[in-house]
């Protein structure tokens, strides 16, 4: 064998054999979740749900016509077909529904874990533990705004979960989901922290653990591990487009999860903090019409009267920097922060206002059961004041600053061709404030209009139907 060859025989062998120990030190690794799942799986729960139902009667226009048919195609349909009576169900006179979710022990004596979605409209709560035995479950309290629900089933020396710190995750750190996905008990599927602090649509009060974790009908309700073996989360919900798992599952977070059930047990009710505030992000826009350096914090568009931050001197337009020193950097951030706080605390507030830092000291409320909701706007026949915005406005009555508890503002009477109806404004929208400026009268409205800077973001405060919102636009040269 010539030399050359020799050589490029031994470097193939060299590169094999390194590809062979990466791979050997990739497989070293990677985790075994042999032992977590052998010590948990025994405190993880399988539950389902009997919901009773309305009686349906089978009427006549329910069956087809089977008249001409031959005898035998007639009574092979027949056979299939439902018969014209009320259905009936085992143990009464009503047919019932049935749910799967999943759930966890977190005490000897049998409270058990799981969400408010898998228990809600339930007229009866059966839970399997692992040795498949099966136990009426007592519904302790449920909290649909954190979609946590405490169950109870009697017991004593049940097997529990440690349970974890979900303040402690990171994005990137391993996870490991038990459920009952379609009902296969103690299903186990793994992955890793996506993000924390996610908020969804709807979702105030959860700052949820994002992950990939393959998590399907059925797991919800299940417990979430860290490497440890703790509980940081409860498997709670998916996104998906074609009503799989795609990828991207959350959790509720461990910390929040216990918060709730506490006050369930103790109380019955879940309490949680209150600023009377309606807030919106921060965009590139908006942090140039504020003079803000970046896009970050909670811009507060509406106050509600008499809550807690119209009694502590917050103000529409102050940007909300920070609350009791942790800093917010999405405006989603805020509303977890307030929830997690007790009725009667303190909540210190870093805010700009007028472009200047300040703090904001507030008694936190607690949170009402039901929102107001503000009437429609009445109409108004005042007289009309153009501008360059394009836009025709008209001088509030006493009867509409009553209503929504305005002391100034300008409602538009129509919007023309121009800068007004580039950026959505419609009849009847009210405008409290432009350029960061309070709107007392038309003429005020006029006179700042006429003075605003071209080229630049400006920002505007409209009121719709009682919703209030901070928009931006730019006047061209």
């Amino acid at each position: 064998m010539s030399i050359p060859r020799l050589k490029s025989y031994l470097s193939i062998f060299a590169t094999v054999l390194v590809l062979g120990q990466a791979v050997a030190v990739q497989a070293v690794e990677l985790p075994d979740f042999t032992q977590l799942v052998e010590q948990a799986s025994p405190a993880v729960v399988n539950i389902s749900t009997t919901q009773k139902l309305p009686e349906r009667k089978v009427s006549a226009q329910d069956m087809p016509d089977l008249e001409g048919l031959p005898p035998m195609l007639r009574e092979f349909f027949e056979r299939g077909m439902p018969q014209p009576r009320t259905p009936r169900s085992p143990r009464g006179d009503r047919q019932q529904a049935q749910s799967l979710g999943s759930g966890f022990i977190i005490s000897p004596d049998g409270y058990i874990l799981t969400n408010n979605h898998v228990i809600a409209d339930a007229d009866e709560i059966l839970v399997r533990l692992a040795d498949r035995s099966e136990l009426k479950a007592k519904l302790v309290g449920t909290d649909p705004r954190s979609d946590v629900a405490l169950l109870k089933i009697e017991g004593k020396d049940l097997p529990v979960l440690k349970l974890g710190k979900s303040q402690d995750l990171k994005a990137g750190q391993w996870v490991v989901a038990i459920g009952s996905p379609f009902g296969f008990d103690h299903t186990v599927t793994q992955g890793i922290v996506s993000a924390i602090g996610r908020s969804l649509p709807n979702e105030n009060y959860v700052p949820f653990i994002q992950t990939d974790v393959p998590i399907n009908p059925g797991n919800s309700g299940g417990p979430l591990f860290n490497l440890n073996g703790e509980v940081v989360g409860i498997n709670s919900q998916i996104y998906t487009r074609s009503g799989g798992f795609m990828g991207v599952s959350f959790a509720i977070p461990i910390d929040v999860a216990m918060d709730v059930s506490n006050q369930l047990k103790s109380g019955g009710k879940v309490s949680r903090g209150w600023l009377g505030v309606v807030i919106q992000e921060v965009n590139k826009d908006l942090a140039e019409s504020f003079g803000l350096d970046k896009p970050a914090g909670a811009l507060v568009a509406q106050i509600q009267d008499d809550g807690p931050a119209a009694k502590g001197d917050l103000r529409v337009g102050d940007v909300i920097l920070s609350m009791n020193g942790q800093p917010i950097v999405m405006s989603a951030d805020l509303p977890h922060l307030v929830g997690a706080l007790k009725a009667g605390s303190k909540a210190n507030l870093e805010v700009i206002r007028d472009g200047k830092r300040q703090n904001v000291e507030l008694t936190v409320g607690e949170i009402p059961e039901e929102g107001k909701e503000l009437d429609a706007l009445p109409k108004s026949g005042v007289e009309r004041s153009s501008n360059r915005l394009g836009v025709s406005v008209a001088e509030l009555t006493a009867e509409q600053k009553k209503t929504y508890d305005l002391k100034g503002g300008v409602i538009i009477k129509e919007v023309q061709d121009g800068p007004a109806s580039l950026i959505g404004l419609q009849p009847n929208d009210v405008i409290t404030h432009l350029n960061n400026q309070a709107i007392g009268s038309t003429k005020e409205f006029t006179d700042i209009a006429k003075a605003l800077p071209k080229n630049r973001s400006v920002s505007m405060r409209v009121l719709r139907q009682g919703r209030a919102s901070f928009i931006t636009f730019k006047l061209a040269e």
